[in-house]
């Protein structure tokens, strides 16, 4: 399943890697006995917000710190720019990575912090304030440069940390969960400042994340990990909508994922079958269905408001599933579905996933 494109097309190791960009050929890692990572193949071209999307242990970090240098290849092959930086040392890469925890010098100001890679490179002390001074601004944050780590937040620190890896100007920006300590709201701006900056300096971006939504709203491509492999790579509407496996359509977002045997028996279909809740409509028991739709009878078990959306569980015949309906209006303007009523789901044809597997 490694390297499954959309359309479920396989990179072969074989191939001639991207000339610019990041390419990863047969790449593999082993910790003792266990193998963390299984004969990866990946193609990011330059300029992409790229993201490595699975649960914890499915290989996703791994894979990213055996790109910055920090983990050594047990068998593959890493090119940058179309050169084999396999076996360099992660100074040797033109890489940069932010972390989750910021590490910044806490005696430092913000400038300082900001200045502290240029000044490593050996560049004049008008330069690198120049270029220190441009890299806060585009985060921002150019009103607070003079003070310390300490006295900002948790979102200004990580954007300083963004700051001082992007003044370096990388070709390629490595980010490992860099918004995991973050509250919700503050998660959410980052998402926002963080795809601008990539827009606005076309550097490439490899997003690590565990979080499906976060990789959903930053992302041109997505590649979903599982189990030390790829199970699916494609734009975030396509590993939705067109899932190649039973896991990424579990993983990502709500699904019913039914059966071929009980897809057989309900809608008449001979394989694996996903219907997403959001397609599914609640309607009366006694409607009828359209020529380009299918349905089946159910009971509502439970309810849920979600806020924007409620949640119904419903029994098909023994079967559990879930269908949600957007909240158009106030409570109490109108009467829903409660529980133990009986419904007609209903959804169009075109909204049935096949899962070859």
């Amino acid at each position: 399943m490694a390297g499954i494109e959309s359309g479920h097309n396989l990179l072969n190791e074989g191939t001639t890697p991207l000339t610019s960009g990041v390419s990863i050929r047969g790449l593999s890692k082993s910790f003792g006995s266990v193998e963390a990572v299984s004969g990866v193949n990946l193609d990011i071209p330059q300029g992409e917000f790229f993201s490595m999307l699975g649960p914890s242990g499915s290989g996703k970090t791994t894979v990213l710190r055996m790109i910055a240098g920090f983990e050594a290849a047990s068998a593959g092959s890493i090119f940058l720019n179309g050169q084999d930086v396999t076996d360099q040392a992660p100074f040797d890469r033109e890489v940069n990575t932010v972390f989750q925890d910021y590490a910044l010098f806490p005696h430092m100001s913000i400038q300082e912090n900001v200045e502290f890679g240029l000044r490593a490179k050996k560049i004049s002390k008008e330069e690198r304030a120049a270029k220190a001074t441009e890299a806060i601004e585009q985060v921002k944050l150019g009103h607070l440069s003079d003070r310390l780590p300490h006295q900002l937040s948790g979102g200004q620190r990580q954007r300083i940390a963004l700051a001082r890896a992007l003044v370096l100007r990388p070709k390629l920006l490595l980010l490992d969960e860099p918004l995991g300590a973050l509250d919700k709201q503050l998660r959410e701006e980052m998402q926002v400042e963080l795809k601008t900056i990539q827009r606005e300096s076309k550097i490439t971006f490899i997003f690590v994340t565990h979080d499906q939504e976060e990789a959903m709203r930053m992302s041109d491509r997505i590649a979903v990990f599982n189990a030390g492999k790829i199970e699916q790579v494609g734009t975030p509407e396509e590993v939705y909508e067109r899932p190649a496996t039973s896991f990424v359509a579990g993983f990502l977002g709500s699904s019913n994922i039914i059966d071929a045997n009980s897809a057989s028996g309900l809608i008449g279909m001979q394989e694996m079958v996903n219907i997403r809740p959001e397609r599914i409509k609640l309607v009366a028991s006694s409607e009828t269905l359209g020529s380009d739709e299918q349905g089946v009878q159910a009971t509502i078990k439970d309810t849920a408001f979600l806020g924007a959306n409620t949640l119904f569980i419903l029994d098909v015949n023994g079967i559990t599933m879930i269908a949600t309906r957007v909240n158009e209006e106030l409570p109490g303007e109108t009467k829903g579905f409660v529980v133990g009523d009986r419904v007609l789901a209903k959804w169009k044809k075109s909204h049935v996933t096949s899962i070859p597997k």
